[in-house]
């Protein structure tokens, strides 16, 4: 629970959580805000996978009153092999239900380029959710719509596209196991904010 401007409930272990990590950052682990808002999606800590950014971010969010939960993910640790295939990222179909619970994801990611890419590509083939990619390394719509990621403002060709979700706008510079830089933190929200009220404009509509 954290108390500032408004309550937040935060119910920390869905599961019991398992390997590195300390805090909320277990792998395999839930933790559900009180209404489903936004998801902060991390991969399995690691020595490759810091979570520590993640933390900060998501509280630095709650300050702004926006209800954020995290989502560890079980798989996702493992040195990448060509194409992501299984063994080396893959979402659980639970994972796919929890993350699409949500109205907006926030996926934390690192400094390869083309994992960045390529895992992004494997959560919104799966996830039918908007979502804001940090990472450490910068990445653009285009690196997106190349690889068949439906993007806010670059499109792939219609018989490209791969992906359910699709990408509403990315932050880099955002370091795995560093604090996450003040200039960076307000971007996300900034982010986070705007496509939200994007959301509901475009619900009011419909």
């Amino acid at each position: 629970m954290m108390i500032d401007r408004e309550t937040q409930v935060v119910d920390c272990r869905c599961g019991a959580g398992l390997g590195r990590g300390g805090g909320l950052a277990q792998r395999g682990t839930l933790s559900e805000a009180g209404r489903a808002e936004v998801v902060a999606i991390a991969m399995s800590p690691g020595q490759r996978h810091i979570t520590k950014p993640v933390c900060e971010i998501t509280y630095g969010m709650r300050k702004e009153n926006i209800q954020v939960s995290v989502l560890v993910l079980y798989s996702g640790s493992g040195i990448p092999e060509s194409g992501m295939r299984t063994g080396s990222f893959v979402l659980s179909p639970v994972e796919v239900a929890q993350i699409e619970m949500h109205k907006l994801a926030v996926i934390h990611l690192g400094n390869i380029k083309d994992h960045v890419v390529r895992k992004t590509r494997e959560i919104l083939s799966q996830a039918n959710i908007p979502a804001i990619v940090v990472s450490q390394i910068p990445v653009d719509f285009e690196d997106f719509a190349e690889a068949g990621i439906k993007t806010r403002l670059v499109m792939p060709r219609d018989e490209n596209i791969l992906t359910k979700g699709i990408v509403m706008d990315m932050v880099s510079g955002v370091t795995r196991g560093d604090s996450c830089p003040r200039d960076k933190l307000n971007l996300i929200i900034k982010y986070v904010k705007t496509t939200l009220d994007q959301l509901e404009d475009h619900k009011g509509v419909a």
